[in-house]
């Protein structure tokens, strides 16, 4: 699975950190199941490429877990999140491989805004520190921002 935004602007890549409760665990999800390679490290972090960006595990358990939802199109979305946004076939892969090993959906994988301009794939999962993540899918990237 590629891990850069299928596009043909350059697009400067986010950093972004976050709290977990147990590095081990994150190496084992960012690194093992979502496939990001690993970058420098400590005790108590540990840098991921995320899909060609670079995210940031914090040892902070006292910090972890999502604590807030917004309804959008019926379905409770975490408030605080982050994601990716893949090709269709790099979303559809990703989902099979999480339902294969057994993820709980914080929203199951499903197409939103059918038939209109911002159609788009989406699923929502939490890691083992209870951050939410958000993986997409736009056939077209050029509506990510259409309205």
């Amino acid at each position: 699975m590629s891990a850069i935004l299928p596009t043909t602007a350059a697009m400067p890549p986010f950093h972004l950190a976050f709290p977990v409760h147990d590095i081990a665990a994150a190496r084992a999800f960012y690194g093992d199941l979502l496939g990001c390679p690993e970058g420098r490290s400590s005790d108590t972090w540990v840098d991921f490429n995320f899909y060609g960006h670079q995210i940031v595990a914090h040892l902070a358990p006292e910090e972890c877990g999502h604590r807030s939802a917004s309804q959008v199109d019926g379905h409770d979305v975490p408030v605080r999140h982050f994601g990716a946004l893949l090709s269709i076939p790099q979303w559809e892969e990703l989902a099979e491989k999480l339902k294969a090993v057994g993820t709980k959906f914080v929203i199951e994988p499903y197409v939103r805004f059918k038939g209109e301009v911002g159609e788009q794939a989406t699923m929502f999962f939490l890691d083992p520190s209870g951050n939410a993540v958000e993986i997409k899918a736009f056939a077209n990237f050029d509506n990510l921002f259409a309205k």
